[in-house]
């Protein structure tokens, strides 16, 4: 039998649902693909009858310690669930994220170690209430059934699944047909995830839609543990801010759920206008009415719309203000060319390592450095002799230059990164 999940059993309340063709037509919004629809609808029709809830699971591995805008495409749709009053199960990947999923790659992930994974964890749960209802969401952490697997256990959860079956999938069929390995650590990695739906007993598991064959795997291993297996609901992938590939942290182009407002801001402002629609109905969760005049905006001017799309995240993850506050921002920075407020200020006191050595003031090359400009003396000359420092307002092209220890200064490096340098 399954591991328990959790600590606690589901308690469920007798809940009034909406009829089932409203709460079809919310989850079909924006959904890519109902894996069977016709499941979900029999499902939705028992929670009617019974007043017993969906349960409806999404799991994140703790790869690294950002959730972005990308994920929360699929978090809004947990969030529909919610309203529409189903049960909501957020699983912390803590287990699987040692593996690592497979999915897209050509290689097999470095391995993470515990600590690394718990650290990363640590504030997702933080992240993913500035969507879900904290009230209404069941956050659990797969290790808690997968750690006290035993031997066989494990023997009998791969003896459910042909590696003929996995050689199906794309990315490790391309592998095999390529001749480049593939462990079989990675065979587990979609069984593992399966088990999750198993210990939850999951009505619906959301995913994007590189997900569906670990989903339907799911299904598969639930059927033969007996239960009814699951219904996948696929949802489309946003691209990132290179507007080529998928957003992900691997390929840092992405706009982190908890990132400041003014990077928010400045992420999305550099997106390409192709994406412009892409990101308003899939990352700027507008009414209907509302997305429709917006993607009007997109095609009458990009720019006012960017500016519109930019402000409206950073509204969804920090307020309204600070969404103003961010344009306001970025004005003053990138039109009017002046320096922010809020700058870092760095104290150089007179015994200062940085202040030795040399007549003529300091080396602009080793403030830069000690500012953390620049990650080192070498790196600050690459960067003056490339024409992207100023000082005081005026660009820097030679490495040699020294600045005078005395009173304030300012530091730019490129368009956003400055330091006021004080000396005591």
């Amino acid at each position: 039998m399954p591991a328990r999940a959790g600590s606690t059993p589901f308690r469920f309340r007798h809940v009034s649902f909406p009829s089932i063709a409203e709460q079809l037509d919310a989850i079909r919004r924006d959904t890519l693909e109902i894996v069977p629809e016709e499941d979900l609808v029999r499902k939705l029709e028992r929670s009617a009858r019974t007043g017993e809830p969906l349960i409806v699971k999404q799991g994140f591995d703790p790869t690294r310690p950002d959730l972005h805008i990308g994920h929360a495409v699929s978090l809004r749709k947990l969030r529909t669930f919610q309203e529409l009053g189903h049960q909501v199960v957020f699983v912390v990947g803590d287990y699987t994220a040692l593996i690592g999923d497979p999915t897209g790659r050509s290689e097999l992930r470095p391995q993470l170690t515990e600590a690394e994974v718990a650290e990363n964890a640590r504030t997702y749960t933080e992240q993913v209430f500035k969507i879900l209802d904290p009230a209404r969401t069941r956050v659990e952490f797969n290790s808690s059934w997968l750690r006290p697997l035993q031997l066989v256990d494990i023997l009998k959860l791969t003896a459910q699944y042909t590696v003929a079956r996995m050689l199906e999938r794309d990315d490790f069929a391309k592998r095999y047909a390529e001749g480049r390995p593939i462990s079989v650590v990675e065979f587990m990695y979609p069984l593992m995830q399966a088990y999750d739906s198993v210990a939850l007993k999951a009505d619906v598991e959301l995913g994007g839609s590189d997900q569906k064959f670990n989903l339907l795997v799911a299904r598969d291993i639930q059927g033969r543990y007996g239960q009814e297996p699951q219904v996948c609901l696929l949802m489309p992938l946003l691209r990132g801010t290179d507007g080529v590939h998928k957003m992900s942290k691997s390929y840092d182009n992405y706009v982190g759920i908890s990132d400041a407002p003014d990077q928010q801001y400045g992420r999305t402002m550099s997106i390409p206008d192709e994406v412009l629609e892409e990101w308003y109905r899939l990352g700027a969760a507008l009414p209907a009415d509302e997305l429709a005049r917006a993607l009007e905006r997109v095609r009458e001017s990009p720019y006012v719309a960017k500016r519109a799309l930019a402000e409206r995240i950073v509204a969804l993850y920090h307020g309204d203000e600070a969404g103003r506050a961010a344009s306001e921002g970025f004005d003053r920075l990138f039109r009017r060319h002046e320096v922010p407020e809020d700058i870092p200020v760095h104290e150089i006191p007179a015994d200062d390592p940085v202040r030795t050595g040399g007549e003529g003031g300091v080396l602009l090359t080793r403030l830069l450095a000690r500012v953390g400009l620049a990650s080192s003396n070498g790196d600050a000359a690459r960067q003056v002799q490339q024409g992207a420092v100023t000082l005081d307002g005026e660009k820097v092209s030679d490495r040699e230059t020294r600045v005078a220890p005395e009173g304030e200064h300012v530091l730019q490096k490129g368009k956003r990164h400055f330091a006021r340098i004080r000396f005591l």
